[in-house]
């Protein structure tokens, strides 16, 4: 059976799980981590991807990411992608250091952002790699650290996960804490990486309860949430799919978005290629740039090529380009007289 596609959107927050090949390990020392650390730190800061929470183990990692400006699976990519050369050429090995895929659950932030953050902070202690609380308060190789003030980066999103906990600084990172140890009595939880009915419902005895009430819940193994949430989320995805098929099957290109955009805004179409500042081009290369991204599905490393720009700039224009279609209104398929 193929693999379902992944769901992502601006916003959206991600539970990831990458491993090492059959379970090898991926992080043969600190300066492995601190590599890994350095990559990651700087990627979340450019795409303006937020992190609630990280920890790294020997043969995996744990990632709470919140969408920015990039999908997810575009800095999924360049970080592991950038880790693998590095850590093969210092280690002197070839091939594959990651599985195939790595494992992405969209979850349902208010509901579940604390038990995640909790969840995955406590995987060093579980793993064996501290020896109690006290150490894990000191380790450096996971977000843990960060929000108590122990340890210090300035790419970690700590502020939003503190005010779930109080207002204040401190009185939030002493919350915080007494809440990770109580997590400690609950074990590995699979339901937070397991199916998806089971997961959402709680378990399989919230899932018979429901059933012999007569409720059936909507589930998907690639989302974290209420049986709203999961049908809200793929309710969106699918809508997007179907624009983006319908853009396809009406033959739209990029170069046809670039048109459309030029009259919309009375300009030459070929002042929208190259980094041109002039203020009427910056607003319709932000345009292309979103839609060229967010509708029809291409990267930004092929919109880039296409209109001659660096890859940072489109990652900035697809951010502004929303704005602008979300204040003015602004639909692609009336832009190009098509029905969707």
């Amino acid at each position: 059976m193929p693999r379902k596609a992944r769901i992502d959107a601006p916003g959206a927050v991600h539970h990831i799980i990458a491993r090492g090949i059959e379970r090898g390990r991926i992080f043969r020392d600190d300066k492995d981590r601190e590599n890994f650390i350095e990559r990651l730190g700087e990627l979340v800061t450019e795409t303006r991807t937020q992190c609630f929470a990280w920890a790294l183990i020997p043969n995996h990692f744990h990632l709470l990411l919140k969408t920015g400006d990039v999908p997810v699976s575009s800095v999924m990519r360049r970080l592991l992608t950038g880790y693998a050369i590095s850590h093969n050429r210092r280690h002197r090995r070839s091939g594959h250091l990651f599985q195939n895929r790595y494992k992405s659950i969209l979850c349902q932030q208010d509901a579940y952002l604390k038990e995640l953050v909790r969840y995955i902070h406590l995987n060093p202690l579980r793993a064996g790699l501290v020896k109690d609380m006290a150490a894990l308060d000191r380790y450096c190789f996971a977000g843990h650290s960060y929000i108590l003030g122990k340890k210090e980066n300035t790419w970690q999103s700590v502020k939003e996960v503190l005010t779930y906990f109080d207002d204040r600084k401190p009185t939030a990172q002493s919350r915080y804490r007494q809440y990770v140890v109580k997590g400690l009595e609950l074990g590995k939880q699979p339901a937070l990486t397991g199916g998806g009915l089971v997961r959402s419902a709680g378990g399989w005895t919230a899932v018979h309860s429901l059933r012999k009430a007569g409720v059936f819940q909507k589930s998907d193994e690639r989302i974290l949430g209420d049986s709203d949430f999961v049908s809200m989320v793929l309710s969106d995805a699918q809508e997007a799919i179907n624009k983006r098929y319908q853009l396809t099957a009406n033959g739209i290109q990029l170069d046809d978005i670039v048109t459309a955009v030029a009259e919309l805004l009375l300009i030459p179409s070929l002042s929208l290629i190259g980094p041109s500042k002039e203020r009427t081009v910056v607003k319709g290369r932000a345009l292309v740039c979103y839609w060229s991204v967010r509708e029809l599905g291409m990267s930004m490393t092929e919109v880039a090529d296409h209109l001659k720009i660096a890859v940072p700039t489109v990652s900035v224009a697809v951010r502004n380009g929303g704005k602008i279609v979300a204040e003015e209104s602004l639909i692609l398929s009336e832009l190009l007289n098509i029905k969707i």
